[in-house]
């Protein structure tokens, strides 16, 4: 798995390509998301356009940033999510919780409009 980030403005998109899954994937994911929090970046994009597969262990590392980012006043939108992951976030009801766009722009776009 590889993990980018660039920032757009006061937002920080982080683009995840390969598998998110128990091991090397949760935890490089896990310490990325931490390490931009304390960085102090309130307004998160995970971009998942590049994410083939997500694993229980994902998933809850997701939530877990999730819940740090929005206890601590900011927010953390899902963008690029492949039919794969919409489904799995749909069967999990995790799509009830996360914001998700189409494409990084409209997720970056939408803090604008908060």
């Amino acid at each position: 798995m590889q993990i980018e980030q660039r920032p757009v403005g006061s937002v920080m998109v982080v683009d995840v390509n390969g598998q998110i899954r128990l091991g090397e994937g949760d935890v490089l994911l896990r310490d990325k998301l931490q390490s931009l929090i304390h960085q102090g970046y309130k307004h998160l994009v995970l971009n998942l356009a590049g994410t083939s597969y997500i694993d229980s262990a994902g998933l809850g590392e997701i939530a877990h940033a999730y819940a740090t980012v929005t206890r601590q006043g900011g927010q953390l939108k899902l963008a690029g999510l492949t039919k794969r992951i919409h489904d799995l976030l749909a069967i999990t009801r995790l799509l009830l919780v996360f914001e998700t766009y189409d494409t990084d722009v409209e997720a970056v776009e939408s803090f604008g409009k908060a």
